[in-house]
């Protein structure tokens, strides 16, 4: 009896404890290098101190979110906030933030980055809102990625 309870307690942690472990870069140069090679588009987080938390409870720590980014896209988190990056990174990231649109924090946005003779292209596919749970949060992101 106790087999048949550990068995999927088992399955069901390790399934859980996977969501917890994604890997965020904080880097956009090794980001980009990284989408570049995989050929797939770069999901930024932007984000701050003192702002709203509610998007990474409600949907970066759950398991769709965990499977899904890792088969649809490179995982980049920039906090504006950060007092350990530099001046110039944060300006760059600030710079980065304008030219997608991007108004409020925290936003999520969807970009496909390529390099060419060392220069970066962004083609900017859009900023996925928050509505609440991660199901609706993929599908609007889906939705971005495929047309």
């Amino acid at each position: 009896m106790t087999k048949k309870l550990l068995i999927p307690l088992f399955f069901f942690g390790s399934f859980f404890m996977q969501a917890q472990n994604l890997v965020w870069k904080t880097n956009m140069n090794d980001a980009i290098v990284m989408s570049d090679e995989q050929k797939k588009p770069l999901l930024i987080y932007f984000t701050a101190s003192g702002v709203s938390t509610r998007i990474q409870s409600e949907v970066f720590v759950t398991p769709d979110f965990a499977v899904w980014s890792r088969d649809n896209v490179i995982l980049v988190k920039l906090d504006l906030s950060d007092a350990e990056i530099s001046d110039n990174v944060r300006d760059q990231n600030v710079r980065l933030k304008n030219s997608l649109g991007v108004q409020e924090l925290p936003q999520t946005c969807l970009v496909f980055a390529s390099v060419k003779k060392g220069k970066t292209t962004f083609n900017n596919v859009g900023l996925v809102p928050f509505r609440g749970g991660a199901k609706i949060w993929i599908s609007d992101a889906n939705s971005l990625l495929n047309p």
